[in-house]
């Protein structure tokens, strides 16, 4: 072997380590199921006409050694995202982007409860696998 062979071997080795090492970190990652199912209503087109929201919420958590945490915590965070989704207008229930803003706050609002409860964010994602709107 010459020496281009053997440092190219040996790069090539420290690079393959490296990106060996990048996946199993990103991979520790884990899912939370919030269940029940999320039922609730929310504010319809006037005070006397509510419509109802049925929602299955899966968290994505930045560790899996986090899912104790989340499970001990998890009717504050259900209690969280119910607040969020009956406060919203009927408009914003019914339109994909109002649901994304849904998500977006409710993502906001649970990462900073863990980050108050625990010293730690916890929560990577909020991802939404259901979403069946009746009514308003």
């Amino acid at each position: 072997m010459n020496m281009k062979s053997v440092f190219f071997a040996i790069v090539l080795t420290v690079l393959s380590g490296q990106f060996i090492g990048n996946a199993q970190a990103q991979s520790n990652f884990a899912y939370y199921g919030l269940e029940p199912d999320i039922v609730t209503n929310f504010l319809g087109s006037n005070a006397n006409n509510l419509g109802f929201v049925r929602t299955t919420i899966e968290l994505m958590l930045e560790d899996a050694d986090y899912i104790e945490a989340i499970e001990h915590h998890s009717p504050l965070l259900r209690a969280t995202i119910i607040d969020i989704l009956g406060r919203q207008p009927k408009d914003k229930v019914k339109s994909l982007t109002g649901r994304e803003d849904f998500r977006r706050s409710s993502l906001e609002r649970i990462r900073e409860l863990m980050q108050k409860e625990t010293g730690n964010p916890m929560i990577k994602d909020i991802i939404i696998t259901k979403f069946i709107v009746q009514g308003g």
